[in-house]
């Protein structure tokens, strides 16, 4: 009897074992999909987080079931493994994300973070006339992947040090989502203030449902600019042709003074800072729609798209010119003049150059008064010297 009892006694502890360890991964299964829904991509760390303690489980059950001597040693090496496959799939995942990350847009922005020694970034002389210290409540920051640079340089000069990785926006105050998750972020409180091209159509009607007042202020000039191959015959072209380009109007380059050669017109995806830019300069003409594959995801990837086509110069693409001619390392593209007008700093602050556009910090009203004195930081000579030196062209 006294056997049957103590074999009874281990079953039931066995199976209060299996129990917890079930609920546990229940539970981590549970949380991981509200991190899918709200967060992305944290559901598939979580899924395989859940089912190593599900699996681990199942093996400390029959660990304490079944297996003695050897048997147990091997079973707890089993468990060992399995934690061990988990933590280095986590890891693998990670360094996969980073990797697609800095794929799509094209550059790696951790080579831009503030107080990193980062080789990058502008730099004032001396100290910024204004800062915020270690007790106050820093704002936090995303924008667009061509103005990372800027308002990193604003991090470096004003935050004091500390880590703010660029990718991270959960865990970093200072983040480059892209400008249409910036916008979203900003509408659903996610952020503080944003540094971008203005908001689309869809993102102002957007802010309007949620009953979300903006502010925006603009802080530098950019160009917009249009690249083609470098083997391209095609120097330049007038903003109407490039209307007509992108309404379907105009499909071969010999029209426009190239080869005769079909034109394949790359976009971006909808509410993308240069798509809006694109949007805004079509006026009232109605944009074709592109074929999916020439809708790539990041700044980057249109540019290594189009500088490819070694034996396919029918590409046309377009850009900011700070990010097309200073933050993607690939060669093989050339800009195009617009109106006879080169895009080079001179054009754009003379006004020469016809489609140069304002870049914005954009905030919303409840939080103005609070972000006001970094904001005119910004404006200030320090602010806009350091937009100068990032490659931009100042408003003051």
């Amino acid at each position: 009897m006294k056997n049957g009892k103590g074999v009874s006694m281990q079953w039931l502890k066995a199976a209060g074992v299996l129990v917890g360890v079930l609920l546990i991964g229940f539970f981590t299964m549970a949380f991981s999909f509200f991190v899918f829904m709200y967060q992305g991509p944290g559901f598939q760390v979580g899924l395989a987080v859940s089912g190593g303690v599900i699996l681990s489980g199942l093996l400390i059950y029959h660990a304490f079931t079944k297996a003695k001597g050897r048997r147990r040693v091997i079973v707890t090496a089993a468990v060992v493994g399995v934690f061990a496959i988990v933590l280095i799939s986590h890891l693998v995942y990670e360094n996969i994300q980073a990797d697609r990350i800095i794929a799509e847009r094209g550059v790696d922005l951790a080579d831009y973070e503030p107080h990193a020694g980062s080789n990058g970034l502008a730099r004032l002389d001396g100290n910024a006339t204004f800062t915020y210290d270690e007790a106050d409540e820093l704002p936090e920051l995303d924008g667009a992947t061509a103005l990372y640079p800027v308002y990193a340089a604003f991090v470096e000069a004003v935050y004091p040090e500390g880590d703010y990785p660029p990718f991270l926006a959960d865990e970093s105050q200072v983040v480059s989502t892209k400008t249409g998750d910036a916008y979203s972020r900003l509408f659903q409180g996610q952020t503080d203030m944003i540094f971008a091209a203005g908001p689309s159509d869809r993102q102002v009607a957007e802010a309007e449902r949620l009953d979300v007042d903006l502010v925006k202020i603009p802080i530098g000039q950019e160009a917009f600019v249009f690249f083609v191959h470098e083997d391209h015959p095609v120097e330049a072209l007038t903003i109407e042709e490039i209307q007509d380009i992108y309404a379907g109007e105009i499909t071969n380059w010999s029209d426009v003074g190239g080869d005769d050669e079909p034109i394949r017109a790359f976009q971006r995806p909808e509410d993308s800072g240069s798509q809006t830019a694109l949007e805004n300069l079509m006026e009232d003409r109605t944009l074709m729609s592109p074929p999916e594959e020439d809708v790539p995801g990041g700044m980057g990837q249109i540019i290594s798209e189009t500088a490819r086509y070694e034996n396919a110069l029918g590409a046309i693409g377009f850009s900011f010119r700070y990010f097309s001619s200073e933050l993607v390392e690939e060669r093989g593209i050339k800009h195009v003049a617009v109106n006879g007008v080169y895009p080079d700093e001179e054009g754009i602050r003379s006004g020469e150059y016809p489609i140069a556009s304002n870049f914005y910090v954009v905030t919303t009203e409840d939080k103005y008064d609070e972000l006001r004195p970094f904001i005119d930081w910004i404006l200030s000579e320090e602010g806009q010297q350091l937009i100068e030196d990032s490659g931009y062209v100042g408003v003051q």
